[in-house]
């Protein structure tokens, strides 16, 4: 079972994904939720609930980097589950996506930590 939460501020999407992202139903979710968020500057894919990654996951991953790259947008990955870190590692692919802590987006974005954590929408958005 795969399921996806957006929260869009300003130009920032928070993409939270928990399950597997497994070739079918999860890939075409995630893409279609992804490619929805084109007047983004920053995509978050906030990974830590990933418990599965497939190829097709893999490959979905690949094509959203190549479409945000196409769009100007840049995607971020955070917090890829031990799981998923190890698939991107395996395959050489941490080296191809900007992966970072949600302190390392923070600071990309010019964010006060605390007043982003006591910040609700944020919360929600992360799961939190």
């Amino acid at each position: 079972m795969f399921s996806v939460n957006c929260e869009k501020s300003g130009d920032v999407a928070v993409v939270k994904c928990a399950g597997r992202i497994v070739r079918g139903e999860a890939v075409y979710t995630l893409k279609s939720t992804v490619s929805a968020q084109g007047s983004a500057r920053i995509i978050v894919l906030d990974l830590s609930d990933v418990e599965s990654l497939d190829g097709g996951g893999l490959g979905t991953l690949v094509l959203l980097h190549r479409w945000a790259r196409d769009n100007g947008i840049q995607l971020k990955l955070v917090n890829p589950s031990p799981l998923v870190y190890e698939m991107l590692e395996r395959t050489r692919l941490n080296h191809v996506f900007d992966i970072s802590t949600i302190h390392d987006v923070l600071n990309v974005l010019g964010t006060d930590q605390s007043e982003w954590k006591n910040s609700r929408e944020w919360k929600c958005a992360l799961g939190w």
